[in-house]
Formats: C-alpha cells, sequence, structure tokens
C-alpha cells in the first residue's frame, strides 16, 4: 500500500467507502467496481484503497471472523497474521499467568495485540512500518488507552512499564505485498537479540513450524500448532509462560475442538510392525514436536517403518493427534498396473498420500487416468524395507 493510498483511505469518506463496498472477491467484481467508483469521479487512491481493503476484509474472514469486516490490512500482513482463534489461546497463557501488561514486538496488522486486549490485558503494540502501524492503530483503536501502538523498531522500545513480551520476528522482506523469506541473520528483530530479551523476561516467540530445533533455549517451551490440518507456527515460550515440566508440546485446532500432547521431551519413536488394517498419519504438529511415539503408544501401534511417520495397528482407534484410513488392499506399486487395478475398482476419485517416496502425486494422478463413480485414498510409502501402495478409506 502506498502513502497517498493510506492517507485517502483513513478518512471518514476513504472509511465510510469500504464498509459500503462489502464482500469483493472475484476479478469480475473488482473490475465492475472500479469502473463504477472512477466513473463516479472517486480519486485513483481512494478507489484501489477502498477495493483493495474489501477484498482483503473478504480474506479475512478465515482468520478472524466477522471482527474483520472492521479492520484494515495490507496483503502481507493478512497473510502473516495470527488467526484469532490460535491467538486467544496465546493471550489466555499469558492472563493464566498473571500478566497484566505485554509488548507486542512486530505487531503487524495487529492480530495477537487484538486478542490480548479482548481480554483485558493492556497492550503496547510496535511495528517497524510505518503503513503497517498505521493500520494495527486502526484495528486496536476500540480498546482506547489499553492498547497503543508505536511506530519503531523493537529494539529501541523501552520495556520498564511491561511484564512479558510477544514477539514475532519479521522472517520476510519488507513490503505490503509480495515478500520473500530471509535468512535468521536478516530477520528483524534479530534472532540473538529475541532470544537474549526471552532470557530476560516471560516471552511468548512466534516462529515457523520448521524452526531449527537446534536453536531453541533448553530450559523454554516449545508448542507446535496446527490447524484444520496445517502446521501453521511454533511458539517459544520462556519464564512463567512456560509450563513446568513441558518442553514438547503438539496443540491441534480443529472447528470441534481441541486436543494437546505435551512431554518433558522428545519421545521414542515405537518399534516397528507389520501392516495392520488401520494406518494412522499423525498430525504435523506432533510430527515436528517429535512426540510420534507418545502417539503410538496410546494407540497401541507400531511405527510402519523406520523413520516414517506413519502408524499401523490392527485395531479401529480414535485419537484427535492422527487421521485414520482402514486399508482395502495393497495394490501393485508399477504405475500401468496400478492404474488398471483402479479402472477395475472403479476409482475416479483419489486422495493421494505419500511419505517416503520420491512421488509426484500430481503427476502421477495424470498418468493413472482416473474413471468411476467410487472414491478411496491412495497411501504411497514404505513398509519395512518395501515400497508399498495402499487402497484405504479415511475412518
Amino acid at each position: 500500500m502506498e502513502r497517498a493510498e493510506l492517507t485517502a483511505l483513513l478518512t471518514a469518506e476513504g472509511l465510510r467507502l469500504v464498509d459500503e463496498l462489502g464482500a469483493i472477491d472475484s476479478p469480475d467484481d473488482v473490475t465492475r467496481t472500479v469502473s463504477r467508483l472512477r466513473a463516479a469521479g472517486l480519486s485513483p487512491e481512494l478507489v484501489s484503497a477502498a477495493v483493495g481493503q474489501a477484498r482483503l476484509r473478504t480474506r479475512a474472514r478465515r482468520k478472524f471472523g466477522e471482527f474483520g469486516d472492521r479492520m484494515l490490512f495490507t496483503r502481507a500482513g493478512l497473510e502473516q497474521a495470527t488467526r484469532l482463534s490460535v491467538g486467544a489461546r496465546h493471550a489466555g497463557r499469558f492472563r493464566d499467568a498473571g500478566l497484566r501488561r505485554v509488548a507486542d514486538l512486530g505487531c503487524g496488522i495487529g492480530g495477537d495485540a487484538l486478542a490480548l486486549a479482548g481480554i483485558g490485558i493492556d497492550v503496547v503494540a510496535v511495528d517497524a512500518d510505518e503503513t503497517t502501524a498505521a493500520l494495527a492503530a486502526y484495528n486496536l483503536a476500540p480498546f482506547g488507552d489499553s492498547a497503543t501502538v508505536r511506530h519503531a523498531r523493537a529494539e529501541e522500545v523501552p520495556l520498564d512499564d511491561v511484564d512479558a513480551v510477544w514477539l514475532d520476528p519479521a522472517r520476510r522482506t519488507a513490503g505490503h505485498s509480495e515478500t520473500a523469506r530471509v535468512a535468521a541473520g536478516e530477520w528483524s528483530p534479530p534472532l540473538d537479540w529475541v532470544f537474549a530479551l526471552a532470557a530476560r523476561m516471560p516471552a511468548g516467540i512466534k516462529l515457523g513450524p520448521a524452526f531449527d530445533r537446534a536453536l531453541i533455549p533448553d530450559d523454554a517451551e516449545a508448542q507446535w500448532i496446527s490447524v484444520d490440518g496445517s502446521t501453521i507456527e511454533l511458539v517459544v515460550w520462556t519464564g512463567v509462560l512456560a509450563r513446568p515440566g513441558v518442553r514438547r508440546a503438539a496443540l491441534v485446532i480443529r472447528a470441534d475442538g481441541a486436543a494437546e500432547l505435551t512431554a518433558d521431551g522428545d519421545a521414542e519413536d515405537a518399534e516397528v510392525r507389520p501392516l495392520g488394517a488401520y494406518v494412522h498419519e499423525p498430525e504435523g504438529a506432533v510430527i515436528r514436536a517429535r512426540l510420534i511415539g507418545e502417539v503410538a503408544r496410546s494407540l497401541d501401534a507400531g511405527m510402519i517403518a523406520p523413520g516414517i511417520a506413519y502408524l499401523t495397528s490392527d485395531a479401529e482407534a480414535s485419537n484427535p493427534f492422527v487421521q485414520s484410513f482402514r486399508v482395502r488392499e495393497q495394490l501393485p506399486t508399477d504405475v500401468k498396473a496400478l492404474a488398471r487395478t483402479l479402472r477395475e475398482r472403479e476409482i475416479g476419485t483419489l486422495e493421494i498420500k505419500k511419505r517416503g517416496v520420491d512421488i509426484d502425486p500430481a503427476a502421477l494422478r495424470t498418468k493413472l487416468k482416473l474413471r468411476g463413480p467410487h472414491a478411496a485414498t491412495l497411501i504411497l510409502t514404505r513398509a519395512g524395507s518395501s515400497r508399498v501402495a495402499l487402497l484405504a478409506d479415511r475412518v
């Protein structure tokens, strides 16, 4: 977002126009709306800013629900923002630890600060980008003096008057639309500074789920989070925000609720066992937290092969930390024979899952030339030392 667009947007006319536009998503809707507003004599800057915000508000509903209908965004800010349902859980941890004033360093468009302020915690939200800070100030305005926003670098903000910090280091190049990932040495604020601060005061640090585990402080709690099947983040908690005896945690959130698995360290993998009637795929958060063995033992299951994150058992089991599949049969791994068998089974809709094999599911799907009224899941992996193709159904 350019400065001229921001200036046009943050006016009574601009904000009223965004509210009036409502949901805009398809390219045809955008074209028609832009043409109509330009024909009405509105400036290019105002039209661009308002239509852009209307589109972003439509997309924001997936993360912020109805709250997104009154917020302002940049595209990059929305993509990187914490989902409100996840932010609320983070905020609850600060509240439960008795922390009443928190600095959100690297606040972005204010998603986490919104969750903190929403449960009565005073927030000092800080962002190094002027436009982003301005949008955060708008989004947090309903909370009055309990939520203040500063345009500054995290390293420059005095922290004497706060109880704890929430840190979301910028891990991408600067910008409001297209951005690229950068190495840890180029993060803002730098990773060394972040961890040094977290060693001095209670902190929650939002990181990517693939963050190098060797860099996690030994005395911190590392919590990986999956939402609706996608592993979205790692949070490193320090001080009173780290739960006693917990060093590894996997939080799994779905529409029907949440479940968490915790341990004092990495779990030893379960023993490899012969393929059973069921295959279980652990959630990404469980895999990242290296708690597969804990889940396997709770299911009375074993590993399907060394180093492969699939479990197998003979009994059906219900567990929030895995997706389970009932094995129909083992199929040929040769592509031509596999395609012939699937046609014989009249499988026209096929979910393809793979681990431990070098296969491109999209390319394979084209070669299979699927047709028929039935649906199934194809699991491509190794069992013991052999490559296998399993036709299965989701439980």
